[in-house]
């Protein structure tokens, strides 16, 4: 099953859950998402059988990976038994899941002998404060700590840390995390801040572009770069020459990955995206609890995926200059109101809605 790129479904990134009990500007911004709004009703929400029913079916047609995310996938009461009921279907053979961490410490035993294969933790910052700002929560960071360190223990390996870096934000934090991750087990990794959604206020002058990361980690440690390990691997691998480990960074704006990238994600009401950046999914919730057969339901996602073109990483690097004033584009940089306005009008999902 290719799309119109060429590219063949291999990963799907599954949303359990709306729900977050963070409130990260960058995700879910406590403005938008305040003690008023209204987050799905769990009927709404695909059931752990239609969820492996769908898995079921895509497995079928090549897909090897599953994770898990949300909003944060551990408040999804039960979460182990739809870990155990997909662990059992044919030709998955990884299965993988993303959170902040803090609920992680008494779960991550349950979770690994249910069938968890690894999880990643999104952690943006290694100080108190800049940490419960960025998360925009009263969370101790020990929490989310404690959590790697279970995840860690429970055999959840190789656990990854993930890390959103913005600048004038927590870019000053970058050789400090490096730091505390090297000789570890964990394998650590930079994320370009991405324009996911219409609601964090995102605007290119934030983004710390991965090369800038790196050239700053090597002023401490020197690094050679690594192959990548499996087929739409999104993170460039570094390792530290002294052999203190690897690094990863991932470079979705400033050197966009579209090529490669063989993954889709399924909402937790059921709708199947075939890009983080798209302005609509497809609805399999209703062919699931519309009585349609197998074969039906599997017929309409060769459909969807072989339909797709997506490339919007792609598209926007040609649309952006790196700096305002450079050829190709404005030269004045667009205020933060008006870039937000244009990306409303676009329509694009949220983070928090389909997972990053």
């Amino acid at each position: 099953m290719f799309d119109q790129m060429g590219r063949s479904l291999r990963d799907l990134r599954i949303s359990v859950t709306d729900r977050c009990n963070l409130r990260c500007p960058y995700c879910m911004p406590r403005d938008l998402f305040g003690a008023d709004y209204q987050f799905m009703d769990r009927s709404e929400l695909l059931t752990f059988e239609e969820i492996t029913r769908v898995a079921r079916l895509i497995s079928a047609q090549g897909v090897r990976k599953i994770r898990l995310t949300g909003g944060e996938p551990l408040l999804r009461l039960g979460l182990e038994r739809l870990v155990e009921m997909l662990a059992g279907v044919p030709g998955i053979d990884d299965i993988a899941l993303t959170t902040n961490g803090t609920a992680l410490a008494p779960l991550a035993r349950s979770l690994a002998d249910a069938g968890l294969d690894r999880v990643t933790v999104s952690l943006d910052a290694l100080d108190e404060e800049v940490f419960q700002s960025m998360s925009d929560t009263r969370f101790p960071l020990a929490r989310v700590l404690e959590g790697i360190d279970a995840a860690r223990d429970a055999g959840l390996s190789p656990v990854k840390i993930n890390m959103v870096v913005r600048r004038g934000v927590n870019d000053h934090c970058v050789v400090a995390m490096a730091e505390h991750f090297r000789g570890r087990a964990e394998i650590l990794r930079f994320i370009e801040y991405m324009d996911v959604g219409e609601s964090n206020g995102w605007r290119l002058e934030q983004v710390v572009p991965a090369s800038e990361i790196l050239a700053t980690i090597e002023q401490s440690w020197p690094l050679d770069p690594l192959a990548a390990s499996h087929e739409g691997e999104v993170a460039s691998r570094w390792a530290y020459r002294d052999g203190a480990g690897e690094i990863g960074v991932i470079h979705s704006v400033s050197e966009p990955f579209c090529q490669g990238c063989v993954r889709a994600r399924l909402s937790a009401e059921g709708r199947l995206y075939t890009c983080l950046f798209a302005k609509r999914g497809h609805d399999l919730r209703a062919l699931l609890r519309g009585g349609r057969t197998d074969p039906q339901i599997a017929t309409r996602i060769d459909e969807i995926w072989t339909a797709r073109a997506d490339r919007y990483s792609e598209l926007r690097t040609l649309r952006q200059p790196t700096e305002p004033g450079e050829p190709g584009g404005n030269d004045a940089a667009p205020s933060a109101q008006s870039e937000r306005r244009a990306r409303r009008a676009a329509g694009r999902i949220e983070m928090s809605y389909i997972g990053g």
